[in-house]
């Protein structure tokens, strides 16, 4: 009993630092995933290209190259295994990364770069259904969402489990993508056991579910009483701006007057689904300006019918059109949690600025730094921070996230049920008593 307390103790130690994979069991969506604009243009470390001088390095690089070939004549004379120079070699690399000390940036070899890619979420997939975040500072696996009529639910998982095994292999410390995307997404009618540590019992569960087609959409919605509209956006990927726009559309044929927008447990996704989203409601103006090492900028506002992002230099990048003239002036009320993170935060940060809707919840997860993927020309890949991003204000979020203006925890009881009625969702009802005082 005493180790399982401390076995969750530790899970507890970084709740505050948790870092979203957003992945419904084979995908990926995490935080908001920027492969490379000027990032890779920039690149003076591929492999073929060009060399940066000693004075543009921090790093000794001629001083750190000699130690290496030291310690590797060490190994040559000493070491009394064979040793894998592919693995030695990627673990030079790895520990580069490591040592920045910041958990959103790591190295991938070609093979889990190449998975990685493979494994990007089309909208189906052979999975059991389930949506996890991974603690950054503890490497935890905890699933958050358990969909309706999954292998997930079918087999018992609830939120709150932490995936400590799959088919018998240790996956702590792994990469959820890689963990995802080798070992839990598989064949049609294959089984994949995942072993889980349930708090609620203080024991392990195995849990035996067989994979088929998973096709999860990410946006819900019903029309509530009192002509109130009910949108769940379960994270941002490639068509949930089309799909909340077809859902906010149906509920005004219904008659809708007020709104509630759910992001609990929404990791986020890809920032572009999450400026159509804002766009689409917001009058024209800024939704999200991202700010670079060097103090460049980029800047994506909405502007006659069409959303448009401009670096600090002025040059367009982008742009697409949005539904011209659109705009939803009701009552609205989003709510979140802890588990709302990067994207969700774009998206709720940018409606309260413009005093747009009233956050009701918990205090958001705090994530405001973008990822972006460099991947070199031998395979492999790093993924790096490089933009923090701030609301229409000029809010930075990271770190902090956004406190809410109705503060309500979910009931105790209601935390690790798979699935949660609306009418005993505490803090959705909460939402609409806000609404009712709302003109």
């Amino acid at each position: 009993m005493e180790n399982k307390n401390k076995f969750w103790k530790g899970v507890l130690v970084g709740t505050l630092v948790t870092a979203f994979a957003g992945l419904i069991i084979i995908g990926m969506a995490a935080g908001i995933w920027v492969v490379g604009n000027g990032v890779i243009q920039n690149q003076s470390a591929q492999i073929t290209g060009g060399e940066a001088s000693p004075s543009e390095l921090s790093l000794d690089i001629d001083r750190i190259g000699r130690k290496i070939e030291l310690m590797q004549q060490i190994i040559n004379e000493e070491y009394l295994f064979e040793e894998d120079t592919e693995q030695v070699e990627s673990g030079i690399y790895m520990g580069m990364m490591a040592g920045l000390g910041d958990p959103y940036s790591v190295y991938y070899t070609e093979e889990d770069f190449t998975e990685l890619m493979e494994n990007s979420i089309e909208g189906e997939y052979c999975g059991i259904g389930a949506m996890i975040s991974q603690n950054r500072e503890t490497m935890m696996m905890t699933v958050i969402r358990v969909f309706e009529n999954t292998p997930s639910a079918e087999a018992g998982m609830l939120p709150g489990d932490v995936i400590v095994a799959v088919d018998g292999q240790d996956v702590s410390g792994m990469e959820l993508d890689l963990v995802v995307g080798s070992y839990i997404k598989g064949e049609e009618n294959t089984d994949v056991t995942v072993k889980v540590y349930r708090e609620s019992t203080e024991e392990y569960v195995d849990l035996t579910m067989t994979r088929r087609p998973i096709e999860t959409p990410t946006v819900e919605h019903e029309m509530l009483e009192n002509q109130v509209g009910y949108i769940l956006v379960t994270q941002f990927e490639g068509n949930t701006a089309k799909q909340f726009q077809e859902a906010v559309e149906d509920l005004e044929s219904q008659g809708m007057k007020k709104m509630v927008i759910d992001l609990r447990n929404n990791p986020g996704g890809l920032l572009d689904e999450a400026v159509k989203m804002a766009a689409y409601l917001l009058p024209d103006g800024t939704i999200v300006r991202t700010e670079y090492k060097n103090g460049d900028s980029d800047e994506y506002f909405s502007k006659d019918g069409t959303i448009q992002a401009v670096n600090s230099a002025g040059r367009e990048f982008s742009q697409y059109p949005i539904e011209d003239g659109h705009e939803l002036d009701i009552p609205i009320v989003i709510l979140a949690d802890g588990n709302s993170a990067s994207a969700s935060e774009v998206f709720a940060g940018a409606m309260r600025d413009y005093d747009r809707a009233v956050l009701v919840g918990t205090t958001t997860f705090g994530k405001g730094i973008v990822q972006s993927v460099i991947p070199f020309t031998d395979g492999d890949a790093i993924k790096l921070t490089t933009a923090h991003y701030f609301t229409p204000s000029g809010q930075d979020l990271h770190g902090k996230g956004l406190e809410p203006d109705v503060e309500v925890e979910l009931d105790e009881e209601l935390r690790q049920k798979a699935i949660v009625s609306l009418e005993e969702d505490n803090q959705l009802q909460k939402a609409l008593e806000v609404l009712e005082e709302m003109e």
